[in-house]
C-alpha cells in the first residue's frame, strides 16, 4: 500500500514552480538565507543524506558547502540563487530531489493560475509579422523541403520564415496564455556551415541548442523540441513517421506491428496516465493475449506512479514477483506527509487508514528509519500465466527513472521478458519525492522520505538497470524497433 500511495508526483506544482525563474527576491529574503534554510532542512529530513555522507565523507561534504555559502551571499537574483541551490543539491544524487522558483506565490491564487497575470507579463515579447494568407502562398512555391513550412510540436503550431540570415519560428496557435500567436519562439542562425538556435521555453527564458537536423522530409528535431511538418506537403517516410509517432506521443499507443508481434508504447507512468494505460491495454487485451510477440516502448518514460503498471504485470507474468519495501525516515516534518494523505479527499477510506496507522509508528521513533509495513518483501503472485505473448521485449534507455525502474524490476522476473536498449538513468534507491516551500515562500523544495532495503546490496541510483541486449550505436534509434523484433521473431 505505501508504495502505491507515496510514489506519485506532484507534477502540477512541479511545472508551475519551474515555469517563472526570472524574479527579484522579496524585500525579507536573500539567497543567503534560503541557502541556510535548504541545508538544515535537507540535512534533518532527507532520506539519501547521511547515506551520501557516509560515501563521500564528511570533509568533501563541508568543502562544497563552503563554497556555495559563498556563492549565495553574492545573489541578489531568484531564478540564479534556484539555479546554484541544485547545483548544491547534487552533491546527493541526480534525481529525486530538485528546488525552483516557487512559482504559485506570484501567479496562483486559491488553487487557481491567474492567467491575466502571466498574459500581461509577456505582452510586450517580440513578434513577427505574420498574415496567413500571404504566408500560405510564399510556402506554395517551395519545391524542396527545407526548415521553412508550418509545423507542429505539442502545444504549439510554428510558422519558420527566413528573414535575411536566420529562420524565425513564431507562433501561430498555442494554449494563449503563456505565448501568444505571432510571438517569436526560437530563431535558428548558420555559421560555418552548422545550424543553431535560441530556444524560447515556456517561461520565455532562452535555451541555446547546438544540434539542428532535418530528418527525412517533414520531422525537424531541435534536440529536446521535435516539430513535425504540416506544410508544404512532401512525401513521408514510414519509418520516419512509426519513430516520431512513439517518441512524441503523449498518451498510450497500440498497435500491430506485424502478424506476430504487436507493439505498446508508453510515454509515461504518471498517476494521471493510468487511466488510459488501463483503457488501452483493457480495449486490446484480446490482441495480446493472442499475440505471439509483445514489444513495450518505454523510451524516456521517467516514472510517476506504481499503480500505472498494474495491469501489465499480470499479462507478462510467469513466477512470483518479489519486490523489496521502503523504510522512511521519521521527522517531524516528513511525516506531515500522513496527515496530508488523511485530509485528501480524493484518498480511499482504506488509504485514510493506512496513513492514520502509518502515522502513528512513525510518530514513535522520531529520528529512525520506520518499516511502516513490517515487510522486507512483499511477494505478488497470479492465478494465470498465459501462453500468449511468448515473447516480451521491453526497450529501455537514458531516460527511464524512478518508478520506471521498479517497473523493470519487477516485469525482469518474468521468464517471457528481455530488456533492450541502453542502460537506465539510475533514480530509485532514495525516492518518494515530498514537496515544501521556503520560509519566504519565494522557493519550493522537492526532497525524499524513503530509502531502499536494497541498499547496499543491490543499488539502482548512479548505475541503472542494464539491458539484456545492449543496442548499440551503429543501430540508428529508428531501427530499433524492427531490431527488437527481429529478436523475438527469431529472424
Amino acid at each position: 500500500m505505501s508504495n502505491k500511495i507515496m510514489n506519485t508526483k506532484n507534477g502540477l506544482l512541479l511545472f508551475l514552480a519551474l515555469t517563472f525563474a526570472r524574479l527579484t527576491f522579496a524585500q525579507d529574503c536573500s539567497c543567503a538565507d534560503d541557502y541556510a534554510w535548504l541545508k538544515e532542512t535537507f540535512e534533518k529530513n532527507d532520506a539519501g543524506f547521511q547515506y551520501v555522507i557516509d560515501q563521500k565523507s564528511e570533509a568533501e561534504y563541508k568543502k562544497h558547502c563552503d563554497i556555495y555559502s559563498e556563492k549565495a551571499k553574492t545573489i541578489t537574483e531568484k531564478g540564479e540563487c534556484a539555479e546554484t541551490l541544485l547545483a548544491w543539491l547534487r552533491f546527493f544524487r541526480k534525481g529525486h530531489l530538485w528546488i525552483g522558483v516557487n512559482f504559485e506565490k506570484d501567479f496562483v491564487e486559491n488553487n487557481e493560475i491567474d492567467t491575466e497575470k502571466i498574459k500581461n507579463k509577456f505582452k510586450h515579447w517580440e513578434t513577427y509579422p505574420y498574415q496567413e494568407k500571404e504566408f500560405n502562398s510564399y510556402l506554395s512555391k517551395i519545391k524542396e523541403p527545407g526548415f521553412e513550412g508550418v509545423w507542429e510540436t505539442t502545444p504549439y503550431t510554428i510558422g519558420i520564415r527566413k528573414v535575411k540570415n536566420e529562420y524565425i519560428g513564431f507562433v501561430i496557435e498555442a494554449n494563449e496564455i503563456f505565448w501568444n500567436k505571432t510571438q517569436v519562439k526560437f530563431k535558428i542562425k548558420e555559421e560555418n556551415g552548422k545550424f543553431t538556435a535560441t530556444y524560447y521555453m515556456q517561461d520565455h527564458s532562452a535555451k541555446e541548442i547546438k544540434n539542428i537536423e532535418l530528418l527525412g522530409n517533414n520531422f525537424l528535431q531541435m534536440e529536446f523540441v521535435t516539430l513535425k511538418r504540416i506544410k508544404p506537403n512532401f512525401p513521408s517516410d514510414k519509418l520516419f513517421e512509426r519513430y516520431f509517432k512513439f517518441l512524441t506521443t503523449d498518451v498510450p499507443v497500440f498497435e500491430n506491428l506485424t502478424d506476430k508481434t504487436a507493439i505498446l508504447r508508453i510515454p509515461s507512468f504518471s498517476h494521471s496516465e493510468k487511466k488510459l494505460i488501463d483503457s488501452i491495454i483493457d480495449a486490446n487485451r484480446n490482441v495480446i493475449l493472442s499475440t505471439e510477440n509483445l514489444i513495450i516502448d518505454l523510451r524516456y518514460n521517467g516514472g510517476g506512479s506504481d499503480e500505472s503498471f498494474e495491469k501489465l504485470l499480470p499479462i507478462i507474468y510467469t513466477n512470483p514477483i518479489r519486490t523489496v519495501g521502503v523504510e522512511l525516515l521519521s521527522t517531524p516534518l516528513n511525516n506531515q506527509r500522513m496527515i496530508d494523505f488523511m485530509n485528501d479527499p480524493d484518498f480511499t477510506e482504506e488509504d485514510k487508514k493506512w496513513a492514520k496507522d502509518a502515522l502513528e509508528k512513525l510518530n514513535k521513533r522520531i529520528g529512525e528509519f520506520v518499516d511502516v509495513d513490517d515487510s522486507t518483501v512483499t511477494i505478488e503472485k497470479y492465478d494465470t500465466i498465459y501462453p500468449y505473448p511468448k515473447n516480451v521485449g521491453i526497450i529501455i534507455n537514458e531516460g527511464n527513472g524512478s518508478t520506471t525502474e521498479q517497473f523493470l524490476l519487477a516485469a525482469k522476473q518474468s521468464k517471457k521478458v528481455k530488456l533492450f536498449g541502453t542502460t537506465t538513468v539510475g533514480v530509485l534507491d532514495i525516492s518518494n519525492m515530498y514537496f515544501i516551500n521556503s520560509p519566504c515562500k519565494d522557493l519550493k523544495l522537492a526532497y525524499s522520505l524513503s530509502r531502499s532495503k536494497r541498499i547496499p546490496d543491490f543499488t539502482i541510483d548512479d548505475k541503472g538497470i542494464q539491458p539484456d541486449y545492449f543496442i548499440d550505436k551503429t543501430i540508428s534509434k529508428y531501427d530499433w524497433i524492427d531490431f527488437v523484433n527481429k529478436i523475438l521473431s527469431n529472424e
